[in-house]
């Protein structure tokens, strides 16, 4: 889970947004920051699976009006053994969902 991931999400395949998610992973422990930057949103929960190397993670945010969001991301890694692995699933608030996918880098 260590490194740089870079990837889009959105509500469907044909719109999605770029998402850039920075994990450090210690050997229990995944933290990190999606999208690093002045609207960066902290990783505060994550976990990783290794039967079927499921992943999860969250992040609380903010909106334009100041309301918290949290954000869900659940996944699966694909290509396990090569270096840039990816990991696959869906995204969701309590608004809004769709495809996610990220590449290590």
């Amino acid at each position: 889970m260590k490194g740089s991931w870079i990837g889009t999400w959105g509500p469907s395949q044909n719109h999605s947004n770029d998402v850039i998610i920075v994990m450090n992973w210690d050997g229990k422990n995944i933290t990190g920051t999606i999208n690093p930057g002045t609207d960066e949103i902290k990783i505060k929960n994550a976990t990783l699976n290794p039967d079927g190397w499921v992943v999860h993670l969250e992040g609380d945010a903010k909106d334009k009006a100041g309301k918290p969001i949290t954000y869900i991301i659940d996944g699966k890694i694909e290509n396990l053994p090569k270096r840039d692995r990816s990991v696959v699933g869906t995204w969701k608030t309590a608004t809004e969902n769709g495809p996610f996918k990220i590449s290590r880098q």
